[in-house]
Order: C-alpha cells, then sequence, then structure tokens
C-alpha cells in the first residue's frame, strides 16, 4: 500500500516543479522625508496593516503616498488616514477607496503604551515608511513631537555643516589642497 504524504509548506504538489520563493528582506514602497523635517521623532514603531488584495497588489506595483497622512486611536485601537494607495489597474468593481482609514496592526501592549504617551500635549503619530517586510506590508510611524521654525533652520544648518565637514575630509584625503 501507498502512503501518500501531504505537502509541507512552501513544497511544491507536482514533482519536479521548484516550490514558489518568499520575499526576504526589506522593500520599501513610500517614505515620508517630510515628517523628519517638520516633526522630532522620540520614538518608531513597526506596525502591519489591514489591507484588502487591490490594495496590496498596488503596493507592490510602488505606488503609495504618505503625504498628509497621520494615525489617531480610536475605540482603543489606532488608526491611519488619509494615506493614498491609488486603484489597482486591473482591478475591477472590487477596487478599493484610495484615501479610505486603515487600521494598524499593534500588539495591546504597545497600543497602550502610545496611548499613554499620547495624553501628552504635543505628541502625535506620523508615518514614517511604508514597506513590505518579508512579504507582509507593513508601516513605520513615529511619535513625533512638532519642530518650531527655529529648530528647522538649526537641523538644516546643523546638516550643511556636517556635508561641508564630509567634503574638506574627502579633498583632504584625496590630497587636494584647499
Amino acid at each position: 500500500m501507498i502512503s501518500a504524504r501531504r505537502p509541507v509548506a512552501g513544497e511544491s504538489i507536482r514533482k519536479g516543479v521548484a516550490p514558489m520563493p518568499r520575499e526576504k528582506g526589506r522593500k520599501v514602497v513610500a517614505s515620508n522625508k517630510k515628517a523628519r523635517h517638520d516633526y522630532a521623532i522620540l520614538d518608531t514603531y513597526e506596525a502591519g496593516m489591514a489591507l484588502t488584495g487591490t490594495e496590496v497588489k498596488s503596493l507592490r506595483a510602488g505606488r503609495a503616498s504618505l503625504v498628509d497622512a497621520f494615525a489617531q486611536e480610536r475605540d482603543g485601537e489606532i488608526y491611519l488616514h488619509a494615506m493614498h494607495i491609488p486603484e489597482y489597474a486591473q482591478g475591477t468593481w472590487t477596487n478599493h477607496e484610495p484615501r479610505r482609514t486603515r487600521k494598524l496592526l499593534l500588539n495591546r501592549l504597545e497600543i497602550d503604551r502610545l496611548l499613554g504617551k499620547l495624553k501628552e500635549s504635543g505628541l502625535t503619530l506620523v508615518p514614517l515608511q511604508v514597506y513590505f517586510s518579508d512579504g507582509w506590508a507593513k508601516v513605520e510611524i513615529g511619535l513625533a513631537r512638532g519642530k518650531k521654525s527655529y529648530d528647522k533652520r538649526q537641523d538644516l544648518a546643523k546638516r550643511d555643516a556636517d556635508r561641508e565637514i564630509a567634503r574638506a575630509v574627502g579633498r583632504r584625503g584625496k590630497g587636494m589642497a584647499e
């Protein structure tokens, strides 16, 4: 009697056919550079997102925008508002709404810690990046405090000074006179 063995996850049913490779690493879809300019990021968290099928396909095509997006607490959960994921081109009537509110998937302990910190005045949750981590769509959110205009000027001056120092070190390493 021949016993049929069931295939293990990732194993092909047909003989001689290689299994589908799993995505590894981190593939960034969208990043919010303006958030790092406008806010002082105090802490970052990685959260999953509750998405529909066409949203995932549109993200895999590299289409998303975090401009004006923000995260907010509602009923003890964290939701991402105003993130734009355009409709999937090959989608049908099952396509998603581009700017719908999406639930963020965090541990209860992380949510409670975030809600405790958000009670402080002047703190907000800002999405920093959307990416795929080992095939799963993730969003990096930052606990942030808004910067004043003089803070922004100080950051720009510091970045310019660092760039000038790097140039001088590079010229000196190449033996060029200043």
